[in-house]
């Protein structure tokens, strides 16, 4: 690829965005800034696009936006005939903008388009999609990444972040394109008079909240609970429909963390918006430290993942994790169900492959059946979507992936932070109508099940050089499966590229039936775990690790025996 004609062309073309013009002018003499802007495209793949802010083919920009979805247009149009498109936006830099030049091309190109008057969570665009029976729908946010991402994810008819089979085709259409030439464009004000761009009315909002308070496991147990919360949207989109649903419910006594209160696509509290991390949620701790709530409740940028901190013994906040969060709502859910005699026959919970393996025991506990997908949301929105052509959707209890994303109901398929938000809240209020803390929650069933300890760990690898790196360290481990980690014997390896499992111990092998993906699953003696896979959204190599100890203490010594061996078997 000639980094410096495609600079160039874009100097030449790429003149409506005043940013991109002065950025590109800026790099003139510039070798390297060129090469790293224009030395590849961002790449069209089940999670849409995500990229730095800027300009270039490897930068989120009006021009790639548009080429993306002038290539979603043809898809849909070369599958459907015709079609309707739904899209919306979070908090992040430029993302009306992205949203409003998506809404030109595929209005240009004769697809009605359903967009939104202002940012909403991205569960709200999967609702969209199903409930005005899309052909499509994109979202324009770059999740928990930091303030100069942005991103595109793209969604199929059934309300899921499109398989690989659909963004292989619409990549295929995409790569087709001039990305200055090929494009369609309709002038927005004329589209929206003709009424091939129309604004979703605010009911539609009410019928998507009406759906998430059906996911209720115990109606009005939150009145009276006197359940105190500090809830942050981290300055996304959560604000609204997150505060909305807990005041429905009954939780009167809401404290918002003023500073993260509004959307602000700089996120000057918390550089990296994410609340798997303490610093994210720093603000909202310092406000648990003055006005003593039951619970924080943090909000991503887009409102589909949600972590929380609880009130400790000393009446300090532990943060809770991803995982922990999955196995209290599983076991909230599934306990109170059998209870109360509505628990479905052949109940079905959904994780994903390095999620904790903790909730097998609940999962065995109460007959239910544990599905296990891959990394990615969209594989709980597919088996979902299998019940459903079964007519047995109601079989569906909950899914849940590690990093934050959980999903009760079938109303939407993709993880909702706003419904995860709502059963947190009811949760606390029923353990504490028995005198139980959330913490007292996990740690009894930590003494009832055993300490399962997960832990993630990410590894940056920016630039050209750093995606040739990860290739190779994960080609290097494939060919080089050690035979023990940290003491413990490896004793089974799924590779889910080579889409095969091998038993260590006898030697057999069998056929994985998932889809493909780069992932490689070490399974240990006694149920110990390590799992390294490349992100799918992030430069970055992350190693998943499951330690199970007796307690806390022995979970952490193990933990950190199988970290330090994987690090060197990774060559780090």
């Amino acid at each position: 690829m000639d980094t410096m004609k495609l600079y160039r062309d874009w100097c030449e073309n790429a003149r409506e965005d005043s940013d991109l013009v002065a950025e590109l002018e800026a790099i003139r003499d510039n070798e390297q800034e060129i090469f790293e802007r224009f030395y590849t495209a961002l790449k069209f793949g089940t999670a849409g696009l995500r990229g730095i802010i800027g300009a270039g083919t490897n930068r989120m920009n009006i021009y790639v936006v548009r080429q993306a979805t002038q290539g979603l247009a043809n898809y849909v149009l070369n599958k459907y005939g015709k079609g309707a498109v739904a899209i919306s936006h979070d908090s992040r830099i430029k993302a009306d903008l992205f949203m409003n030049e998506a809404a030109r091309v595929l209005a240009a190109n004769g697809i009605k388009v359903y967009i939104t008057r202002e940012l909403e969570p991205t569960p709200v665009l999967s609702y969209l999609v199903r409930y005005f029976k899309c052909q499509a729908g994109i979202m324009v946010t770059a999740s928990h990444n930091p303030a100069k991402y942005n991103g595109y994810k793209a969604y199929g008819e059934d309300g899921c972040q499109m398989t690989d089979a659909a963004a292989t085709a619409v990549y295929d259409e995409i790569t087709k394109l001039d990305i200055f030439k090929d494009v369609k464009l309709a002038d927005f004000d004329e589209a929206l008079a003709s009424g091939m761009i129309e604004y979703v009315d605010d009911s539609v909002y009410d019928s998507y909240l009406e759906k998430v308070l059906e996911q209720q496991v115990n109606p009005g147990i939150c009145e009276g609970a006197n359940l105190k919360v500090v809830y942050t949207p981290l300055n996304g989109t959560g604000n609204k429909l997150v505060r909305r649903v807990l005041k429905t419910i009954g939780v009167e006594d809401v404290e918002i963390v003023k500073e993260q209160e509004l959307p602000d696509g700089n996120f000057t509290t918390c550089p990296y918006p994410n609340p798997e991390i303490r610093e994210a949620l720093a603000k909202g701790l310092e406000l648990c430290a003055k006005v003593k709530p039951d619970l924080l409740i943090a909000t991503d940028p887009d409102a589909d993942r949600v972590g929380i901190a609880v009130r400790d013994y000393d009446g300090s906040y532990r943060l809770i994790t991803g995982n922990e969060e999955g196995v209290m709502l599983t076991n909230y859910i599934l306990s109170c169900k059998k209870e109360s005699g509505a628990l479905p026959e052949r109940p079905v919970v959904v994780k994903t492959i390095v999620s904790t393996k903790l909730i097998n025991k609940l999962c065995d506990k109460y007959g239910c059946e544990l599905v296990n997908v891959l990394t990615g949301f969209k594989y709980i929105g597919e088996v979902i979507l299998k019940l459903e052509q079964k007519h047995e959707e109601d079989r569906y209890l909950f899914g849940f992936e590690e990093s934050y994303g959980y999903l009760s109901g079938t109303y939407v398929r993709d993880k909702d932070a706003v419904v995860a938000s709502m059963l947190i809240a009811e949760m606390a209020a029923y353990f504490k109508k028995q005198g139980l803390s959330l913490a007292q929650v996990i740690d009894e069933l930590y003494r009832e099940y055993g300490y399962y300890l997960n832990r993630t760990f990410s590894f940056e690898f920016s630039g050209a050089s750093g995606m040739e790196k990860m290739k190779s360290m994960m080609e290097s481990v494939r060919e080089n499966i050690p035979e023990e980690i940290g003491g413990y014997k490896v004793v089974k390896v799924s590779d889910y590229q080579l889409k095969k499992e091998t038993d260590l111990i006898t030697g057999e092998c069998t056929a994985l039936t998932l889809p493909t993906s780069n992932v490689i699953a070490l399974n240990l003696e006694g149920e110990n775990a390590v799992i390294i896979r490349p992100s799918g959204t992030e430069p970055k190599i992350k190693l998943y690790v499951t330690a199970v100890g007796k307690d806390a203490a022995d979970a952490e010594d193990i933990c950190k025996r199988l970290v330090d061996s994987a690090e060197k078997i990774m060559g780090l």
